[in-house]
């Protein structure tokens, strides 16, 4: 079943809100997704773990929200080191 989230829409500014969406990918190591997400997305530890066993067990993770200006450089620096991520 694929996973239909609509988009979030911010009552203040009538601004759609996006998410950044990590997607499993057999490869990274949980060590590896954990300290980017900790260095890259500001997660503490256990919110960048909680990311990645979530990930590897459903298949993907919403990893941020916000508007796609603000998550375009997350996506960009993520895919850096090899993570799978995804603008929906």
């Amino acid at each position: 079943m694929a996973n239909k989230s609509k988009p979030i829409s911010n009552q203040k500014s009538k601004t759609l809100l996006k998410e950044l969406v990590l997607v499993n990918d057999d490869y990274n190591t949980f060590e590896h997704v954990t300290d980017c997400l900790e260095a890259i997305c500001d997660h503490t530890p256990l919110q960048a773990e909680q990311c990645a066993v979530l990930t590897h067990l459903k298949g993907s993770c919403v990893v941020l929200t916000g508007e796609i200006d603000y998550l375009e450089q997350f996506r960009y620096d993520l895919s850096l080191y090899g993570l799978n991520v995804e603008i929906r």
